[in-house]
């Protein structure tokens, strides 16, 4: 938010796309400051390009090397003509983990960051859809030109979920719902006591499944599998017993994909066919997984 100089200002004024190409010293580039703030930027809609890698003006050789003209101004060309082909669709997406209270203080939860139903809420609203985003508590900007509702339960994101299910038409499960939930809810702070507790857990609604079992109004429905094993055979009975259109299958046992990693790989299987989308980060990940669902939804329409 700060703007003490003529380009800041402009830049914190204007609705146009803004295209930064930064170029740092290499040490300064890997600072987890410096990139958690490209993450923010990135996730607030601002286009990057580079750096590359490559010998620096101090002498260092590394990452932080200004991207060449050329490079910037096909990444500005890409930002200034980007294809608004999909300005006629409405998607739902959810994201993130849910929090399940136990008490006061106290949840169940999991390790979701939000970061691929993020990233494929930007996918789709960079290409015009007009997209609702209905995210469990996460620590992420709201993409721009995206509507967001905060949810914080499985039973608050349920109903959120099919409310927004039956006036769009696609919708993508990509929240990590917590199964189960406490079945009674300590009013106060439960204190210590003994070496064991007991909880006693109830079932959570399956959001993804009564979506893809709508009798009336029913979107194209695209759901999510984190699997640890068997891979192909869990997400292909969910992808049945769910009555998905696709299923998108992520193995979070391997290092530097799935929940919190900025990378991540996916099997995606539909009814006739299946196929893979290699280790890349979670923002050209789902710019390539639009490209699939899109092709999906426009067969199924023939």
């Amino acid at each position: 938010g700060m703007a003490n100089d003529l380009l800041s200002t402009v830049c914190l004024a204007t609705a146009a796309p803004i295209l930064l190409a930064p170029a740092m010293n290499q040490q300064m580039y890997c600072q987890p400051v410096t990139q958690q703030n490209l993450h923010a930027l990135t996730g607030r809609g601002i286009h990057m390009v580079g750096p590359n890698s490559g010998q620096q003006a101090c002498g260092d050789v590394g990452f932080g090397r200004m991207s060449e003209p050329e490079e910037i101004y096909a990444a500005l060309c890409e930002c200034l003509f980007a294809k608004q082909d999909l300005a006629s669709l409405t998607v739902a997406i959810t994201a993130g983990p849910t929090r399940e209270s136990i008490d006061p203080v106290r949840y169940i939860s999991n390790y979701s960051s939000g970061k691929m139903g993020f990233a494929i809420a930007q996918a789709f609203a960079q290409r015009g859809a007009k997209v609702t985003l209905i995210a469990g508590p996460v620590n992420l900007p709201t993409p721009v030109n995206v509507e967001r509702i905060d949810v914080v339960s499985a039973q608050d994101m349920w109903h959120a979920a099919l409310k927004s299910a039956v006036e769009n038409q696609l919708f993508i499960g990509c929240a990590a719902v917590a199964d189960y939930r406490v079945a009674e809810v300590a009013e106060q702070k439960i204190k210590k006591s003994g070496d064991e507790i007991q909880l006693t857990l109830v079932k959570n609604p399956d959001i993804i499944a009564d979506v893809g079992h709508l009798a009336e109004n029913r979107p194209f429905t695209v759901g999510f599998a984190a699997e640890t094993q068997n891979l192909a055979q869990y997400a292909q009975d969910k992808l049945q017993r769910k009555k998905l259109d696709m299923i998108c299958a992520n193995d979070v046992s391997l290092a530097q994909q799935g929940f919190n990693s900025e990378n991540n790989a996916l099997n995606l299987f539909w009814c006739n066919g299946s196929c893979q989308l290699p280790l890349m980060s979670k923002k050209e990940l789902a710019e390539q997984l639009v490209n699939h669902i899109i092709d999906k939804y426009n067969e199924s329409k023939k």
